[in-house]
């Protein structure tokens, strides 16, 4: 694989935004600058812009939109980016054991969740019931391994295991209690759905948060709700 020799054309509009830096090896959502007849060149943080040449394109980049790309050294050393991560990224990976933390880079939505990029270097699957806010494509966010399959597969999580889950659970509910005004009808009936549209978590988490907040007085929990405490604060007693 290589790219032209032609260097990429300097960005000429510097008030835009800046882009934070992508480096080779790195899967990163970047924007088209330019289309040319070499290819579309991407605004990747540093003074020239990236080539995305059109045998590595999936499609027509458009000015001013996003691509998901991987960047990669051609034959002649030169920084390039593809869109065609299947041809980078692996399925099974190696070296990761449960509540590992790793870098997640969101891809695509499917009906289980997210598929999703693992340290720029596998594939993994961020399940449905495991998000806990909303996630965009490109959307670079830190995770964990939920477990490592038989097949070699990662099966994701935005949450850590153990106990530092439901501290991280725990954080969610005062956070929505403060932002609330001290209660939140939420209980041990709700509905998990319920639960899940407002914070982001399964009932069964939100069962085991709440009841680690009350045993440190940090709420009390009520038949209709949850209340927070005056005065509390998250800092264990």
């Amino acid at each position: 694989m290589s790219a032209t020799s032609q260097h990429p054309p300097q960005r000429g509009d510097r008030s835009r935004r800046p882009t934070p830096k992508a480096e080779v090896g790195q899967v990163a959502y970047l924007e088209v600058v330019t289309v040319n007849e070499t290819g579309a060149f991407l605004d990747w943080g540093h003074p020239r812009d990236l080539l995305l040449p059109y045998g590595e394109q999936r499609f027509r980049p458009t000015p001013g939109k996003r691509v998901l790309v991987i960047i990669y050294e051609d034959q002649q050393g030169r920084p390039v980016a593809s869109q065609k991560l299947d041809r980078f990224i692996q399925d099974e990976a190696t070296g990761y054991a449960a509540g590992d933390e790793v870098v997640l880079v969101i891809a695509d939505r499917t009906d289980l969740g997210y598929k999703t990029v693992v340290d720029h270097r596998f594939w993994g699957l961020l399940y449905q019931d495991d998000v806990t806010r909303p996630l965009r494509r490109g959307q670079r966010v830190p995770g964990f391994v939920k477990r490592l399959r038989e097949d070699g597969r990662l099966d994701l999580s935005l949450l850590p295991p153990g106990p530092a889950r439901l501290d991280v659970v725990g954080e969610q509910v005062l956070k929505a209690l403060r932002e609330s005004g001290g209660y939140l009808p939420l209980s041990d009936a709700s509905p998990a759905h319920v639960i899940k549209a407002r914070l982001g978590v399964s009932k069964n988490a939100f069962k085991q948060a709440i009841g680690r907040l009350y045993k440190r007085r940090l709420i009390v929990i009520e038949a209709s709700g949850i209340r927070l405490v005056p005065g509390a604060t998250s800092d264990p007693a």
